[in-house]
This record gives structure tokens, C-alpha cells and sequence, in this order.
């Protein structure tokens, strides 16, 4: 998803990340793996993680074909390259099923949401570690000029500096950080989603006790808050253009609303399996390819102009609606089968759940935090300038340490920060509140 008019300089490669998506939450269910029945309502699904690694490698190799140039020249191959930013809305509703997925159970099960603290704090032992040490690489490597100022630091260790207007930086961020403006709408996402899932749940439940009305009220308001993508990007255009306001929150919700939708629909499918819900994942699990199909279109259309130039920014308020939706398209249909998967035998889950694909997925966040220091260290080590080619030979150099980066990180970094999880106050368990929803059927 490009920033418009804050895209990279020669020397900085500009708009993409890969935007958290990282909750675990136990084994597939019994129902899943038999292959009978809607999918888990809480279970991991390893399909998740080989859509995660997709995403993330789409990242990088975006931004190889960005930096030698592959990607601006005037051919359909290099128009498809130029929307690898893509992978960023994937991200995003990743992140919208998997960190929805408990509160839309509270919703529609009757079981206590989330603690809000505990919640953030996971989130943040699960986010920042890695980030930091990625932040203090670049900033040694790159800006050392700045290594004393303070309010750099201070936007930088909070993912503040989408929200800074006029920084000494061009482009999206320091030199070697630019993908972390993602992140940045990651974290804005991380911090609202108890208020957002609380005024959800109120909305929901005016509706009564029935599982389908309930269900039915939360996704009418996840449509709602998908529409303030599209007011926003209106507004930020008049009375006059502030691209800075594509980087911000409010303009991403198109994206995290389909996973989140995607989350309702798991649970409401599972608690009545006759319903609408439930005849909707058979049907995605009948022909999922239909749905990859209709991304695929919707890609291959995003790749036109419609969506304005390539990688230097929007240059219309319909270009920007357009970009919205058809990634937005792109997204839902590549996520749903999924996350909708009712066998841990289909070909969708031992394409993108075997060993290898899961390997990825787990370091695919590592791989966002260090593809531009591996793609950077490497210019610099080949004495190569901005935009000078070398397309296929970078991106498997780059590839190669920045998947070795990753996995140290991943190892020595992410999984230590996740392991002290353990030393939380363990949460208690879930039980039903006072007002229950109705039966499943």
C-alpha cells in the first residue's frame, strides 16, 4: 500500500510491511482435521502461516524490484512487480482475524473478552524487541548524524513517526526503516481494537440473544468501519492534499475489516451450522480456487493505471479509492479459504501448512525488519547505485540474508520476548457472561 508522495528517493525503498498478524492460539479442532464441519473458532491453522510467508516474501521482493528499477519500467511484468505492496492489506487482515477472533467469540459464545492488559502487553513483547534491534542497526549503520537527537528516538521506539509532519528523514523513515511505517498503522490497530471490539459487542447485543442477529449487527458494523477507509481518503484530499494521512490508521480499516469479518463468520458458522455462515465456508471450502481467481483478476487490474502511477504515489482521490478496494479484494479472497478451512487434508492446507511454508511464516516478521538492511548492507558491500538493475541476482542475495537475519532474530529475539509471557498472571478462565447467547444449534 503506497504512501502517497512519501515514497522512497533513490537509496530508499518506500511503502510496504508486513503488519503483525502473529497470534497463536492452540491446535486446529477436531472438526477441522476429520475434514467434517465449519472450522475452529480458536485453533492455529498452519494455512495462516504459509499466507504470512507469501505476504512477506511478496514484500521483499517488491522492494528488490523497486530499488534496481525492475518494477518502473513499461511492461505488464513490471506492472505486477509495482503492486507488491499488496502484501501489506494481506497483513493487515491477518491481523483483523486473528486478533478479533477472541472478541467475536465473547460476542456470539458468551465468554469474557481479552483483559486488555495482558493483551497488550503480548502484543508488545511479541512487536518491539525485534523492532528495536532492528532500529538501533539502522540508525548505527545510516544516521549516526542523528543517534543523539532524542525525539527521533522517541517516535522511532513507539512507532510514532508516521505522526511526524515534517522529519529530517525523506521519505517514509530513516534510511533502512521505511517499512516501518506499517507497522506504525499495526500498532495504531493493536492499541483501538479493545475500544473498537467493546462498541462492536454493544451494537451486537442490542440485537438480542440470537447467535445469527448478533452476528449479522457485527458484521453490518465492520462495513461501517471499512466505509471510513473511503471517507477518509476523501478528506485527505480536500480542501487540500496531505499525503500524510495515508499513513495513518483510519484509511487502513478496509483492510483489517475482512479479516475481522472473516473471524465472525468462523465463530457464527461453527455455533449454528446450518446458518448462512456455515452454508458460506462450505461453499468457500468447495472452490477456494474460485476466490484465489477473483484476487488474481483483482491484482491483475490493480496493475493498471487505475491505481495511478506506479510507486510515486496517488495522484487522485479515485485512484486512491480504487487502490482501496481492489486491495481490499485481493486480500479477503487470498485470507478466506484460509482461514476457513474445514480440513487440515485440503490442498490449500498441504500447499501452504507443510514444514517449509510454516518455517517462513514463523521468521516472516523478521524478514519484515531486516529485508532493507540486508538490501542496503548489500548495495553498499557491491558499491551498487539506486535503480541500476540487477534484479534476479539481488533479490536472491538479499533474500538469502535477510532469511538468515530472520531466523537468528526469530530465534534468539522473538521467541525469548514471547517466553516471558509466561511470567503474566495467568488469565482466568473463559466463562459466560451474565447475559448468554443462545444455544448452538
Amino acid at each position: 500500500m503506497r504512501a502517497p508522495e512519501q515514497t522512497a528517493a533513490p537509496g530508499e525503498a518506500g511503502a510496504s510491511g508486513e503488519a503483525g498478524a502473529l497470534g497463536k492460539a492452540g491446535t486446529l479442532g477436531k472438526a477441522a482435521k476429520d475434514g467434517g464441519g465449519p472450522p475452529s473458532a480458536t485453533g492455529h491453522l498452519d494455512a495462516l502461516d504459509g499466507m504470512r510467508a507469501v505476504a512477506a516474501f511478496a514484500v521483499l521482493t517488491f522492494h528488490v524490484a523497486i530499488e534496481s528499477a525492475t518494477a518502473l519500467q513499461n511492461n505488464f511484468f513490471a506492472a505486477l512487480l509495482a503492486r507488491g505492496d499488496v502484501a501489506v492489506p494481506i497483513f493487515f487482515t491477518l491481523s483483523g482475524l486473528l486478533l478479533y477472533r477472541p472478541y467475536a467469540r465473547a460476542v456470539l459464545e458468551g465468554t469474557r473478552p481479552p483483559a486488555t492488559g495482558t493483551y497488550l502487553v503480548k502484543r508488545a513483547l511479541r512487536i518491539l524487541p525485534a523492532y528495536w534491534l532492528v532500529v538501533a542497526a539502522a540508525m548505527l549503520l545510516w544516521s549516526r548524524d542523528h543517534l543523539g537527537d532524542l525525539k527521533t528516538w522517541l517516535q522511532m521506539v513507539f512507532l510514532a513517526q508516521n505522526y511526524e509532519l515534517h522529519p529530517w528523514w525523506f521519505g517514509l523513515g530513516p534510511k533502512g526503516l521505511a517499512q516501518m511505517w506499517s507497522l506504525c498503522v499495526e500498532m495504531a490497530f493493536y492499541l483501538v481494537l479493545p475500544l473498537v471490539a467493546a462498541l462492536l459487542a454493544m451494537f451486537a447485543r442490542r440485537g438480542g440473544t440470537s447467535i445469527g442477529q448478533r452476528a449479522r449487527r457485527l458484521l453490518i458494523g465492520l462495513a461501517v468501519l471499512s466505509a471510513i477507509s473511503y471517507l477518509w481518503t476523501v478528506a485527505s484530499y480536500y480542501p487540500e492534499y496531505r499525503p500524510y494521512m495515508n499513513t495513518w490508521l483510519p484509511r487502513a480499516w478496509t483492510f483489517f475489516a475482512p479479516g475481522m469479518a472473516l473471524a465472525v463468520v468462523s465463530v457464527w458458522a461453527r455455533r449454528e451450522q446450518d446458518g448462512p455462515a456455515a452454508r458460506f465456508v462450505r461453499a468457500v471450502n468447495a472452490s477456494p480456487g474460485t476466490l484465489w481467481l477473483v484476487a488474481a483478476l483483482a491484482y491483475a487490474v490493480a496493475a493498471s493505471p487505475v491505481t495511478g502511477p506506479r510507486f510515486s504515489g496517488i495522484d487522485g482521490v479515485w485512484s486512491g479509492m480504487f487502490e482501496l478496494a481492489l486491495y481490499s479484494v485481493v486480500a479477503a479472497c487470498l485470507v478466506a479459504p484460509c482461514a476457513l478451512l474445514a480440513s487440515a487434508d485440503a490442498p490449500i492446507s498441504r500447499l501452504l501448512g507443510n514444514p517449509v511454508m510454516r518455517f517462513f511464516g514463523r521468521i516472516s516478521y523478521g524478514v519484515f525488519l531486516w529485508q532493507f538492511v540486508a538490501l542496503y548492507l548489500w548495495y553498499d558491500l557491491t558499491e551498487q547505485r539506486p535503480f541500476s538493475g540487477n534484479f534476479l541476482v539481488n533479490l536472491i542475495v538479499v533474500g538469502a540474508l535477510t532469511i538468515g537475519l530472520a531466523t537468528l532474530t526469530y530465534r534468539y529475539v522473538e521467541e525469548p520476548a514471547r517466553g516471558l509471557i509466561r511470567f503474566l498472571r495467568p488469565a482466568k478462565a473463559s466463562r459466560p457472561v451474565s447475559e448468554p447467547v443462545s444455544e448452538p444449534v
